[in-house]
């Protein structure tokens, strides 16, 4: 048992858990636009979310605490870095042209994380409001965008329709984590639950969810697709409304945060 923490612990504190998510939604969008499945870019995405995120979460750690880091956070550096290289081979495959529709999200990724405002104090990371809306943003032009414009589909009805509905789902998926960071968030990091209460935030929730499953009648005729969706539509309402500040370790981190891939385990169903 304590083996199997360890091994959870890892797959997510690793990022492998939300890159796989992120890995999720890619697949998607291509059986969306019934696109054939693209090595390259697939896990270009997923080896970046790796080491975007880890990144993220640990630069400044290990900056400040290099000497004495512990066991656990050397062996997520070397994964992280195996995971750069990885990247690095998959980016060399694909098109200038994706690259450089690439390089807006990968800015905003590294802004998010690198101190830039009020004397290199604070980072994009530590604005509430523009925290969520950024994660959205680089989550959509990822898993949506970039795929649609490496197979050189041009932006359709459908593609505003589903980047739309990615952005609000999203946005949707955060919320647990925010709801769960309450107690820890500083006074001056205003988040949606700590400006309008946690079950205010349940209900904006809510609210995003249900314009998502409006939109999904108006994005496929599918009847496969809209059961799926609908499957996902009611167990992250039912994720939400159970969200709480004592929550609990694995709550959102990892069953909110799979969200995207039981929808694609789904979709492979039908």
């Amino acid at each position: 048992m304590k083996l199997l923490k360890i091994i959870l612990d890892f797959y997510i504190n690793s990022s492998v858990h939300v890159a796989l998510a992120v890995f999720a939604f890619v697949r998607i969008t291509q059986l969306y636009f019934k696109l054939s499945y693209n090595e390259s870019l697939d896990y270009f995405i997923f080896y970046g979310t790796i080491t975007g995120y880890n990144f993220v979460k640990y630069a400044g750690v290990a900056k400040l605490h290099h000497r004495s880091l512990t066991t656990h956070l050397k062996i997520i550096q070397i994964f992280s870095l195996i995971c750069f290289l990885l990247l690095c081979y998959y980016t060399w495959q694909l098109s200038i042209k994706t690259l450089l529709l690439i390089m807006p999200f990968g800015f905003l990724t590294l802004l998010y994380a690198v101190p830039f405002l009020s004397g290199f104090q604070k980072n994009l990371r530590s604005i509430g409001y523009l925290k969520i809306i950024i994660v959205a943003l680089v989550w959509m032009g990822t898993t949506v965008v970039l795929p649609v414009y490496d197979a050189d589909l041009g932006f359709s009805y459908n593609v505003v329709l589903i980047s739309i509905q990615r952005f609000l789902l999203v946005v949707t998926l955060i919320l647990p984590f925010d709801i769960r960071d309450v107690k820890y968030d500083a006074i001056s990091l205003q988040t949606i639950p700590k400006k309008i209460g946690v079950q205010s935030t349940k209900k904006l929730g809510y609210v995003l969810l249900t314009i998502c499953l409006v939109l999904e009648f108006f994005i496929s005729s599918s009847i496969e697709f809209r059961i799926s969706f609908l499957v996902i539509y009611s167990l992250l309402l039912f994720l939400l409304f159970r969200s709480s500040e004592n929550q609990s370790k694995y709550y959102s981190s990892f069953i909110v945060e799979a969200i995207p891939i039981f929808w694609f385990f789904f979709l492979s169903v039908f």
